[in-house]
């Protein structure tokens, strides 16, 4: 069997549960998609991925909140064999030029609100290829909507346990943040450990975390943990304030809910 996480916790969930929902937003749009639906969508990303040039092995950093759209480019990226880098979405535009530069990302997927935080950082950019705009798109830039336009399924690469499957930029409380590479099966390791004996996280749970996707620890909390028994996860793109929060959990009703010592 491959070691692709993808297969795990994307088309393995398709094969058991297409029809149950994964993710569902508590703002915006208030969107879901179920287990079937994620399923196909990465199909489609990884087959548009191809198509606009992305090889193997390249970087695709991820200017992207808590919606939708996340779990499909992360997972997508995955099985085109290509490398997803969440990126943590409070940093400055300095900050984004180091990590495009470190990483030398051969695509971006940003989200409309950050778009002008990032976009000055990209003119003496020479790596980044192809950038992708969530939202209103300026003139003369890719539309989510175009980049997925017509685009054909593509199979999930086959990879190895110890292949480098995702990088994640650590803080930068000591200097410029720093990339750290995870391989695949580091994400079954810890919905197996964490997940499943710690947490007990269940099919019939419905899980919110106020620690964002772009965190390794909101992104066990949010995406892996529950994906690896088929719950359903609550996504919040909006900044994680008490009152928020609490708004989330009054109407939502999570099962499980990780918070942070803030």
């Amino acid at each position: 069997m491959t070691g692709n996480a993808a297969v795990r916790f994307v088309d393995r969930n398709r094969a058991e549960r297409a029809d149950k929902t994964a993710f569902s937003e508590a703002d915006g749009a208030r969107r879901s998609i179920t287990y079937g639906g994620l399923a196909d969508w990465t199909d489609e990303f990884a087959g548009a991925l191809g198509a606009a040039g992305i090889r193997r092995e390249e970087r695709v950093l991820m200017l992207v909140p808590d919606q939708l759209e996340f779990p499909v480019i992360f997972w997508g990226a995955m099985k085109a064999g290509a490398v997803p880098v969440p990126v943590n979405t409070l940093l400055t535009t300095e900050d984004y030029r180091g990590i495009l530069a470190d990483g030398r990302a051969a695509a971006l997927f940003v989200s409309e609100g950050l778009w002008p935080r990032v976009a000055p950082a990209l003119p003496d950019n020479p790596w980044t290829r192809l950038v992708v705009i969530i939202g209103d798109t300026p003139e003369g830039r890719t539309s989510w909507e175009s980049f997925m336009h017509g685009a054909e399924p593509s199979e999930t690469v086959d990879a190895i346990e110890d292949e480098c499957g995702f990088w994640f930029y650590s803080s930068g409380s000591t200097g410029r943040p720093k990339g750290v590479r995870h391989h695949h099966g580091a994400l079954g390791a810890t919905a197996d450990t964490y997940g499943a004996r710690v947490l007990g996280v269940r099919e019939d749970d419905t899980v919110f975390s106020a620690a964002k996707l772009f965190f390794a620890y909101g992104l066990g909390n949010s995406m892996t943990f529950p994906m690896s028994v088929g719950a359903t996860s609550v996504l919040f793109s909006g900044r994680p304030t008490p009152e928020d929060v609490s708004g989330v959990l009054e109407r939502e009703r999570p099962t499980v809910f990780h918070g942070v010592p803030t």
